[in-house]
């Protein structure tokens, strides 16, 4: 095993501990697991979930129901730089996660739907968090 792949010891882990986190996609498959992991092995200072779908939000609002003073919802869309922009104030940590997985069910006219958001989505990601810092 190259040594870079090597478990890091306890004290070099990333601490999640008192952080700010944003998630893209954070009503995703993996948004609301990473979610779970954290409020249930760390103590967030905050996470904010960001994704474009209002419906899932109310669902995980009401699944995360005991965190509630720990997370916040924000609609919006990773190609939306502004927007992003406005989320990632105050944040310590930047989970991209937002993507169109469906992507062989996509007619080909809407191929490039699909390589805005996780192509061009995640260029905004970066622009946006050299814009707060």
């Amino acid at each position: 095993m190259p040594e870079e792949w090597k478990l890091l010891p306890q004290e070099e882990i990333m601490l999640l501990d008192d952080k700010t986190i944003l998630i893209t996609g954070g009503t995703g498959s993996f948004g609301k697991c990473f979610t779970k992991y954290v409020l249930t092995h760390y103590n967030p200072k905050k996470i904010i979930i960001y994704s474009r779908d209002e419906f899932k939000q109310f669902i995980m609002q009401n699944e995360f129901k005991q965190y509630a003073d720990k997370l916040r919802f924000f609609i919006g869309d990773v190609r939306d730089k502004e927007r992003l922009t406005r989320a990632f104030e105050g944040v310590d940590y930047v989970i991209h996660a937002a993507a169109l997985k469906q992507v062989v069910a996509k007619a080909p006219v809407e191929i490039g739907d699909v390589l805005l958001a996780n192509v061009a989505g995640t260029g905004v990601d970066v622009v946006a968090t050299k814009a707060v810092e």
